[in-house]
């Protein structure tokens, strides 16, 4: 069982018998009355969020939740095809299933998929990815104080704001929580 102060961002719990991850948290300490814990929660399945607020010291438990290492085969529209590395099995899922997370992964590349109670119900992926740009502006020369940039459209179909030097073809690394430019990465 978590207590409120194991609360942090990331974190599975089961509330209402239901799959939730922690989105956002405070923990709030009012002059008067006792101390609670203002959450924002995503439901695992549905990808539903709300915003609960817990007692300071409430238990809530620990979700059935299994990760796994899967490889991510192909897009076919609508549905996204991983396999599981360890034992070939392959599964499909939705693209609310998938969420954000399709913003970042490419084919054949690895992410950690969620099961609860055996259903196949999210996909993580690491917090830095590399990815290929695949249309932006050329260079730009000019007004480089303000610390600008230009927006890039990545081969995923993600767009992010780069620095003028980027050009089309370059490797660089993305913070999947912010989806900000972090890095050119050299090959």
């Amino acid at each position: 069982m978590y207590s409120t102060q194991d609360f942090r961002k990331g974190l599975k719990i089961e509330y209402n018998n239901k799959a939730w991850v922690i989105v956002d948290f405070q923990h709030v300490s009012p002059g008067k009355g006792n101390a609670f814990c203002r959450t924002r929660l995503k439901n695992l399945e549905s990808g539903q969020v709300v915003e609960v607020t817990f007692k300071s010291g409430d238990k809530v438990n620990v979700p059935d939740v299994e990760m796994r290492e899967m490889q991510y085969l192909y897009n076919d529209g609508d549905r996204w095809s991983f396999m599981d590395v360890s034992n070939y099995e392959q599964f499909t899922l939705s693209k609310d299933e998938v969420s954000e997370a399709r913003n970042y992964i490419v084919e054949n590349t690895n992410a950690r998929v969620t099961f609860f109670r055996g259903r196949a119900v999210a996909v993580e992926v690491d917090n830095h990815v590399d990815l290929k740009v695949a249309e932006t502006q050329p260079n730009i020369k000019g007004d480089t104080s303000g610390g600008g940039g230009k927006p890039a459209k990545l081969e995923t179909g993600l767009t992010v704001q780069v620095p003028f030097h980027i050009k089309e073809g370059d490797l660089i690394r993305i913070d999947t929580r912010t989806n900000e430019y972090l890095s050119k990465v050299q090959s």
